[in-house]
């Protein structure tokens, strides 16, 4: 809620900062250009609240990142980070400028009409930069494989048997030897350097993996880390990523967390009529990834394993008693799903909403 007397609206760009100050008793409108030095920046709301009153400042989020932020924080100014998609713009207003963004974000700062975005913290979007690191990797190293592979595929060399695995190695080193031998120098170099790429790319997300394991298991995200795996399909990379991209759990509730990984259907209901479409994939991408591939999991037969057990005996009782429950919930829906003939594909996210909501529950449960 706003209480102060000014408010601040900051258009923030990598080399540039756009400020209005709009003093909310007398109307007077102060704007300045200034530089992308947070510093600078932060003198400038502490200049504006000594000449007008108690300020508040309001940005959008970007790629920026949350340190302006932080730092107009700490002395003092509350600072809001507002959702870019949530920020309400007239229909007719058919011009965009720095200056104009600014004064928006001033008004509707003093209107409380701004979305805001939860700021982590540093230990978080450490943690956040680690994950995502590992998940660049991941695809880096999804399209180096298929660049090799359909390199050789367009000389007749396929591989019949489980891929990228020691024996295929092996047969990938053959082929170098014995099956490209009369394709040229240039194919030999190409696939020279695929096959490098794939290995160097193999190498350094297994270094990011061992990272999160080892942060997994001594960091302050390890409790819920624990919790989380106790739920089937959710592993210590899964439950780390989900752990530290959701961060703050208690903010939500096991009914609100699923439209904030937009896994709820998108709606469009007017008189008597009322219409759903696909899910709105709004939020956090990275986390609803992880989901969606956890919810697969579950559609075979559910039979606790060595491995289950021994993540359960990490976790407290009724923490591991709620998995099992969970577990067994989201196979009978799986079940109940099939019997209807949906798609497997449609199935397979309501299966991820139904298990946000449990991932929630674990993670706020009081043992």
């Amino acid at each position: 809620m706003f209480t102060e007397r000014t408010a601040v609206g900051l258009d923030v760009h990598a080399r540039s900062v756009r400020a209005a100050a709009l003093d909310t008793v007398t109307g007077e409108v102060v704007q300045a250009r200034l530089g992308a030095d947070t510093a600078l920046v932060v003198g400038w709301v502490l200049g504006v609240q000594e000449r007008f009153g108690v300020a508040a400042a309001a940005y959008e989020a970007g790629p920026t990142g949350f340190g302006l932020a932080r730092a107009i924080d700490e002395v003092g100014v509350r600072c809001t980070v507002a959702a870019p998609s949530k920020i309400l713009r007239p229909a007719g207003d058919r011009i965009k400028t720095d200056a104009r963004d600014a004064i928006l974000l001033a008004r509707l700062l003093r209107m409380d009409e701004l979305t805001p975005v939860r700021v982590p913290t540093l230990a978080e979007e450490a943690a956040r930069d680690l994950v995502r690191a590992r998940d660049d990797a991941r695809t880096d190293l999804m399209a180096a494989r298929h660049r090799l592979s359909k390199l050789l595929l367009r000389h007749g060399l396929v591989y019949d048997k489980d891929a990228w695995t020691g024996i295929h190695d092996v047969w990938l080193r053959r082929v170098r030897r014995e099956g490209l031998q009369g394709a040229g120098r240039g194919t030999l170099t190409a696939f020279d350097t695929a096959y490098d790429a794939a290995a160097g790319i193999q190498a350094r997300k297994k270094r990011l993996e061992d990272t999160i394991e080892e942060m997994a298991e001594t960091s302050q995200f390890s409790e819920v880390t624990t919790r989380l795996c106790c739920l089937r399909g959710v592993s210590t990379l899964t439950g780390f990523g989900l752990a530290v991209e959701i961060g703050d759990w208690d903010r939500f509730t096991g009914a609100t967390i699923a439209a904030y990984l937009g896994l709820v259907p998108c709606e469009h209901s007017s008189g008597g009529s009322r219409s759903l479409g696909p899910i709105t994939k709004t939020g956090n991408t990275h986390a609803r990834r992880l989901l969606i591939e956890a919810a697969w999991h579950h559609k075979g037969t559910y039979r606790p394993g060595k491995t289950m057990l021994a993540r359960w005996a990490k976790a407290p009782a009724p923490v591991a008693a709620r998995g099992d429950a969970g577990n067994r919930r989201l196979h009978h829906r799986w079940q109940a799903l099939a019997a209807k003939n949906k798609k497997h594909t449609v199935a397979n996210t309501a299966i991820a909403r139904e298990l946000a909501g449990w991932c929630w529950s674990l993670a706020t449960m009081d043992t």
